[in-house]
């Protein structure tokens, strides 16, 4: 197994390898695992193999992406999850994962979503990152606000107003 990222009890986060597409297609190629992202579709290998490409460039600009995620216990993929860089006038840090379907309902996201938050800000990227999820995905407001983070404006997207979340440094220790 790679060196890893990060780790959590049940999870470890690593860097993705250069012939990695194929997870993050078969991640993606469902209606299930793609109905809250931007676009409602399931990913093409070329769409999988372009998000592999960009997150290379991501750990090396920003020092984060969005990272693979597999299973202490057995090396299994899990999915990925990790942080972006989003442009405009804040250069936000945005939180986002993505779980196989055969792995939701275990509470990987929150396990992995906590520890990325702490993560997060032991390396001081910033004083606060944010969330949105689609307006009909409850189980992603859940697992946010579980991790500490609040409600703030939502953000449009797709023409949606997403519900978005925030978690800064001082809430942390608050």
């Amino acid at each position: 197994m790679q060196q890893a990222i990060l780790e959590t009890p049940r999870l470890v986060a690593v860097m993705w390898e250069p012939d990695d597409a194929g997870l993050i297609h078969e991640l993606h190629s469902t209606i299930e695992t793609t109905r809250y992202l931007s676009g409602a579709a399931p990913w093409s290998r070329e769409k999988a193999e372009e998000r592999l490409r960009n997150w290379f460039g991501e750990q090396e600009r920003d020092g984060a992406t969005k990272y693979k995620i597999l299973s202490r216990d057995d090396g299994r993929f899990i999915g990925s999850a990790g942080f972006s860089l989003l442009g405009g006038e804040r250069q936000d840090f945005e939180l986002g994962y993505s779980l196989r379907f055969q792995e939701w309902g275990k509470g990987y996201a929150t396990e992995i979503a906590g520890e990325l938050a702490e993560w997060f800000f032991e390396r001081n990227f910033a004083q606060q990152f944010i969330a949105s999820t689609h307006p009909d995905n409850a189980a992603s407001q859940h697992v946010l606000t579980k991790i500490g983070m609040r409600s703030r404006m939502p953000m449009i997207i797709d023409g949606l107003a997403c519900p978005t979340f925030e978690l800064t440094a001082g809430m942390r220790t608050a």
